[in-house]
């Protein structure tokens, strides 16, 4: 797969940048340009809307977590610890673009991306307790796997093992798995 080309990941960078400091309908195009000092048909170029370049950004991330997902569902017995290591450690790389979704969520929405998301809960849940998890069991999942998500954008500055040793002790104990 061809790497996207300098200008296209210094598109991204900058909206990225802007979505997260004024949010994603407060950018308009032309401001990523005027940033970037290219005009707004040469960012035309690589997006033809606001739209694609959302898209472009979160992507990635909701590609990884879907390989994630697919990598654990199809092995046989994933110790619920290792699941959820993996899943904290999913988080932290994409902790950024993870805010991203978080603050705007009517704009994700609209894309129809937010349902992936909330979907890899459920999945999730029936992985650590099978599928037909009591409500109790269920709110367990989301508050575990809700935690460590928030964890890995509340404390950005942790050292990174710290962090994922503390978080994946926690998500655990609330999940009620050794």
């Amino acid at each position: 797969m061809p790497r996207p080309s300098d200008t296209k990941q210094r598109i991204l960078q900058t909206a990225r940048e802007l979505f997260a400091t004024q949010g994603v309908q407060q950018t308009s195009l032309q401001e990523i340009a005027d940033r970037l000092g290219i005009t707004k048909p040469a960012l035309y170029y690589h997006f033809s809307s606001r739209e694609e370049l959302v898209r472009s950004i979160v992507t990635p991330l909701l590609d990884d977590g879907e390989r994630f997902l697919t990598g654990v569902e199809q092995r046989e017995d994933v110790p619920a610890r290792e699941l959820v290591k993996g899943f904290f450690e999913f988080h932290h790389r994409h902790r950024k673009d993870m805010l991203l979704l978080l603050t705007e969520l009517t704009t994700l929405a609209e894309l129809g991306l937010i349902d992936v998301v909330l979907s890899w809960r459920a999945r999730l849940t029936a992985l650590v307790f099978g599928p037909e998890a009591t409500l109790e069991q269920q709110a367990r999942a989301v508050l575990a796997f809700g935690g460590m998500q928030d964890c890995t954008m509340q404390f950005p500055d942790a050292p990174f093992d710290e962090l994922r040793a503390a978080t994946v002790t926690a998500a655990c104990a609330a999940l009620g798995i050794d």
